[in-house]
């Protein structure tokens, strides 16, 4: 039997398309992706992330802990602020990629993806099990919270209005508008404490709040109250996945995986190797000075054809070099764009590539990353 989140009813009213995602029935879409694509892009957005799951780690060898699990450097987080990092393994592979906050001196929320819960979970508790460098205590929170993703240009101009005053936790700030980019505090709403941070998988500005499960329907409804004379839209994991691919933001099964480094992928800058020893450094360090022997590309079409999709091929001078791990159809751009793994010599931008679709190889070009830039 798929789960289900606390919002499923909403998804119901509203004729949600529903599909099975990782186990979960989930919202491809409302009215079609193109339409909430570009709605997130000009407007707003509302997205259920419920799915996603929330780890605490505490106590006082809490930061020591996470600094030798995660390739980041959890030191440069005060109490209200996050950051992007990455699991790995003792090879370099990908874990997971996941959101770290400071909640506290010795509190750390995790956000973690929805396909990954139980081996994250598993493979942390592992871990903290050897860990000597303190204290450390995980509580898997996932079945405890929903989690709602509110994004576009034009959040800011309502959000405020269902989550009004200051914040209530974490740390002091008068309206939750005045977050910046990757902080997170508390705040009350119908007399549940949640929290919310300036993060987002679009591309675009948003919040994302983690919240009580009990809670979600009265927040998901209040939102889109407020936000509908904005343009806000309940948009559907469709329109998530060509918003991300759009900003090549990695996806789970896609971009990573734990034979698929962070350097490989292209987010290197989130490994702190000056930090100390933690998981995978050796490794990471060496493709650091070395290179990879595999490069994450982006690449519009430039032939007219069907959209890309993952495991297509791609071709360089008639030789099968590499496969696509995300493609669609841009609804922004009105082309063909995706991202695929190739040999370093064929990364650098404006090198000509093709993509077999259907059988027949189509002209592309590989470009820089991000292939859309919001507000261009």
């Amino acid at each position: 039997m798929l789960k289900r989140t606390p919002l499923f009813t909403a998804h119901q009213t509203s004729n949600a398309k529903l599909i099975d995602f990782g186990g979960w029935e989930m919202p491809v879409q409302y009215t079609s992706i193109t339409d909430e694509h570009l709605a997130v892009r000009r407007a707003a957005g509302l997205f259920d992330i419920s799915h996603m799951g929330e780890v605490t780690v505490s106590g006082p060898g809490a930061a020591a802990f996470l600094n030798h699990t995660l390739t980041n450097d959890i030191r440069k987080l005060a109490s209200g602020q996050g950051q992007y990092t990455l699991m790995c393994n003792a090879g370099g592979g990908v874990i997971d990629d996941l959101y770290a906050y400071r909640l506290s001196v010795d509190v750390y929320l995790l956000i973690i993806n929805a396909s990954r819960i139980a081996e994250d979970v598993a493979w942390l508790q592992a871990e903290a099990a050897k860990f000597t460098g303190g204290a450390v205590a995980l509580t898997d929170a996932s079945h405890h919270y929903a989690a709602i993703a509110v994004q576009g240009p034009r959040v800011k101009e309502f959000i405020a209005n269902v989550i009004p005053g200051p914040s209530a936790s974490v740390f002091p700030i008068n309206a939750v508008t005045d977050l910046k980019k990757n902080e997170i505090a508390g705040f009350h709403f119908a007399h549940n404490n949640l929290f919310v941070a300036r993060t987002g998988y679009t591309g675009e500005d948003g919040f994302e709040i983690v919240a009580p499960e009990t809670t979600a329907g009265a927040l998901w409804e209040k939102l889109l109250a407020a936000g509908v004379p904005f343009g806000l839209k309940p948009c559907g994991l469709g329109a998530r996945d060509t918003l991300r691919t759009e900003v090549c933001y990695p996806l789970y099964g896609h971009e990573l995986d734990e034979q698929t480094t962070p350097i490989e992928a292209g987010v290197g800058f989130f490994v702190s190797l000056d930090k100390g020893e933690f998981n995978g450094r050796a490794v990471l360090a060496e493709q650091k000075t070395n290179g990879p022997k595999k490069k994450l590309i982006a690449f519009k079409m430039t032939d007219k054809s069907a959209p890309p999709r993952p495991h297509y091929p791609i071709w360089v001078n008639g030789a099968n070099v590499g496969i696509v791990t995300s493609g669609t159809q841009s609804p922004s751009l009105n082309l063909g764009i995706g991202m695929g793994y190739v040999p370093p010599e064929f990364a650098k931008p404006d090198t000509k590539i093709e993509i077999e679709i259907r059988g027949k190889r189509c002209a592309a070009l590989v470009v820089p990353k991000p292939i859309y830039k919001s507000g261009k």
